[in-house]
């Protein structure tokens, strides 16, 4: 019986592969004969490795790997621990078996691809354990070519999710830290973009769990260019700065890690993180208890543990979830494979299973609650009449959520005579019946309206204009206090969806996303027969908000909406951040395939 010790290594490389199944094959045939469990990613920019075994057999992979000129420079993290213990953790984290996957991308960096991937070469400089705690140490003194800076203008920021957070993270009393509090890291460009003037002109300290994500991260952030340039990572991450300074230097709590180990200390044995529930200290998450509505991990005691086993975490309470009548959770039947957020490979992999507890024991995932604004002159009921198809083939992903616009408009027909000479003659002068008087509304609408409404129809004085929409310029500041007190009532919302000039609204609600964060929150806009007002907010600057944009294709049989105008309104929003889906239909939403599967294909980037 072998006496070795058993260990945990990790390690990634960014490099160009020219030939992943030969790399496979090597893997494969590696790692099973030296025994090796836990999760292998390779990809064509690079791979991604935390694996398991007897540290004999981890020592003979690193020297196979490292006589491939491929991995010249790498950083292999190797670590004594003992067998995993936890039946439950161990499955979790994939320390049960072997794992080899060919992947898109190393680091699932976006919950949709809408963003230009960031350049890993354009990465912040590296800053060794011993730089970035003299950095700390000195609070101002940046190792950038001998010169000092003010502490105002020094940032440390934890480009880790919120439950690792929560029970460790770096502290230096003159330096502010920002946390951005984020579930996935994938929500980290979006908290970025958000919090860009917390960042620009200041020398930003950057780290994380073993290095991999502020490779990306700090990319993103010197890709904004001007006023983004100084961005530092902390080399190997907080693994090897605990290596380095074993009595925890500026980190206090403990480094969460996501292999069967579940976390790693230092000699001070403070607790840093606190039960969800009572507020005790605590920071053991070797009982997997996770957020009923997200699936994140979160912390509960052993006492609040027995009185219940259905939890909200921070972000859900924040964004008013609460448990009702759902009933209890055993994380032990559900079959969950957490992916180290540091090892993340493609969507899929980066989204813990989003399953539901419900009274028989599961529920679907929870659906994304999409607002939908309807067109001129028409209400919430005829929209989600007219939308019954798609509502219905997008049940298991998305709740559409209808409602009126709040500027009423009178009744007003055309003489049939005055539209189509060809109608029947005893149609041509008379008003539609009065059980056809169904209310009519607007988002938009012209300077002239009075804003009077009679119930009797009235005969329109003068034909229908198909340019129309172009002078309903007025009404959007009502609109726009009618939509916060309605997100304040019947929010949250994942989503907008507008069609034709409920489109034109979205679209202004997505050039003002970052001025009405708090009061309309919203993540992506889809924009159906769109077109753009000529209004303030559609001015030189792109729209940065990811968006849908679904019209007819040229010449198409929209009569209302020409193909050159969505396609304009398309083109006001961010390179990388809108897709479009031209269809050979008309004023409609298009629920046949292909359409409906891209339509969901958008829709699960967010899920």
């Amino acid at each position: 019986m072998s006496n070795d010790k058993y260990g945990v290594l990790l390690y990634y490389k960014f490099a160009s592969i020219p030939d992943l199944n030969s790399l496979f094959s090597f893997y494969n045939s590696n790692c099973n004969s030296l025994g090796l469990v836990g999760r292998v990613r390779l990809s064509p920019n690079g791979v991604n490795v935390t694996v398991g075994g007897l540290l004999s057999a981890l020592e003979k992979h690193i020297e196979a790997v490292k006589s491939n000129s491929l991995f010249e420079g790498t950083d292999f993290k190797l670590a004594s621990s003992h067998h995993p213990l936890n039946d439950k953790v161990a499955a979790e984290c994939g320390f049960t078996s072997l794992s080899i996957r060919v992947v898109k991308e190393l680091v699932t960096f976006s919950s949709h691809p809408l963003l230009k991937p960031p350049e890993v070469f354009n990465a912040g400089r590296h800053l060794s354990a011993s730089e970035f705690h003299s950095v700390l140490q000195s609070a101002g003194q940046l190792m950038n070519n001998g010169s000092s800076t003010d502490d105002k203008h020094l940032v440390l920021l934890d480009a880790r999710n919120l439950y690792e957070t929560r029970i460790g993270k770096f502290h230096a009393p003159s330096v502010e830290t920002l946390d951005p509090g984020i579930r996935q890291y994938s929500d980290l460009p979006s908290w970025i973009d958000d919090n860009s003037e917390q960042l620009r002109g200041k020398h930003v300290l950057m780290y994380c769990t073993g290095g991999i994500r502020c490779e990306m991260a700090s990319a993103y952030i010197r890709s904004k260019g001007a006023g983004f340039e100084n961005v530092f990572q902390l080399y190997g991450g907080i693994q090897r700065y605990l290596e380095q300074f074993p009595d925890g230097g500026f980190f206090r709590g403990k480094n969460f890690v996501f292999d069967h180990r579940i976390s790693v200390g230092s000699s001070d044995t403070g607790i840093m993180g606190a039960c969800l529930i009572c507020g005790s200290s605590y920071d053991n998450y070797s009982s997997r208890c996770r957020c009923t509505h997200c699936r994140m991990l979160v912390l509960i005691c052993d006492s609040c543990q027995i009185k219940s086993n259905a939890y909200v975490c921070e972000l859900c309470q924040k964004h008013r979830l609460d448990i009702g009548s759902i009933s209890s959770v055993e994380d032990s039947e559900l079959p969950i494979v957490l992916d180290e957020n540091d090892l993340k490979s493609v969507c899929s992999d980066s989204i813990i299973s989003s399953q539901l507890p419900s009274r028989n024991g599961f529920a679907p995932p929870r659906k994304l609650r999409i607002l939908c604004l309807h067109g001129f002159r028409q209400n919430a009921s005829s929209f989600k009449g007219r939308s019954a198809s798609l509502a219905k083939k997008l049940k298991s992903v998305a709740e559409l959520v209808f409602i009126d616009a709040p500027h009423e408009l009178p009744f007003i027909y055309q003489s049939c005579t005055e539209v189509n000479n060809s109608c029947a003659p005893s149609s041509r002068q008379h008003a539609p019946p009065p059980e056809n008087c169904k209310r009519k509304y607007a988002w938009l609408v012209a300077p002239d309206f009075g804003g009077e409404v009679e119930a009797d129809w009235k005969i329109a004085n003068q034909p229908f204009d198909p340019l129309q929409y172009q002078g309903q310029t007025d009404g959007f500041d009502v609109s726009l206090t009618y939509l916060k007190k309605l997100f304040s009532e019947q929010g949250p919302f994942d989503g907008i969806l507008g069609f034709s000039q409920g489109a034109a609204m979205a679209a202004l609600l997505g050039a003002q996303r970052d001025k009405l964060k708090g009061e309309i929150d919203f993540r992506f806009v889809i924009l159906c027969s769109g077109f753009a007002l000529p209004l303030a907010d559609f001015g030189r600057n792109p729209i940065n908000c990811p968006s849908l944009h679904i019209f007819g294709s040229y010449p198409g049989k929209d009569k209302q909406i020409t193909s050159h105008t969505s396609k304009y309104l398309a083109s006001r929003f961010e390179d990388g951040c809108s897709v479009v889906i031209e269809h050979e239909f008309g004023h409609i939403i298009p629920t046949r395939s292909p359409y409906i599967d891209n339509i969901k294909d958008f829709l699960k980037r967010f899920l």
